[in-house]
Order: C-alpha cells, then structure tokens, then sequence
C-alpha cells in the first residue's frame, strides 16, 4: 500500500522546511541545510526545486519574491504544523529507543 505524500520527512525535506522559518532564496537554503546538519546533510538543486514546488503546490510554503531567476519562500502555518508533527514522530522514536535500550 503506498504511503500518502507527506505522511513522513526526508532529512532533506525536514531541514528544507526548517530553514524556510526565516524568509531565503533556493541558494542560501542550500547553504543552511549543510551548515546546520555539519555537511550531513545536502541538497541539490534538483531536489531543492522539487521539492519547493511541491511544497508551494501543498500549501506549507509560499513564494515572497522574485528577483529575475532567484526566488524567495517561506514556511506557512501547514508547512509548520507538518514539520512539528514530524518532530513529534521522531521524538516518538527516539522515546521508544530510549524505553528499551536505556534502561
């Protein structure tokens, strides 16, 4: 049965949303998402713009400007909402892991 799109976060698609709390252009969102994961986590172009299509197309962002070819995003209230669910998923997890092998 496939999953609904959206149900769970790629790294790439948490820390994507994650750098869009502050208003950025599709560059410096690459640049934020190596910075904050220390270069474990990156994003290429092809991915990026995807992936910021189809979040602009599902609501969790929109568009603030446009510079020639550079544009700029930022999270709405259903981009939020989806990335603290993912939060609570995971911290879920991490509950669970904790639960039976830090006991």
């Amino acid at each position: 049965m496939p999953r609904e799109k959206f149900q769970t976060l790629t790294e790439q698609m948490f820390y994507i949303l994650l750098c869009l709390k502050e208003e950025c252009c599709g560059m410096d969102i690459m640049s934020r998402v190596e910075e904050l994961t220390n270069g474990r986590v990156r994003v290429g172009p092809g991915t990026l713009y995807n992936l910021l299509e189809q979040f602009q197309s599902a609501g969790f962002i929109k568009e603030t400007k446009v510079v020639g070819r550079k544009r700029s995003y930022i999270l709405q209230e259903k981009g939020e909402a989806m990335l603290r669910e993912e939060y609570q998923r995971l911290k879920t997890l991490t509950d669970d892991f904790e639960n039976i092998f830090m006991q």
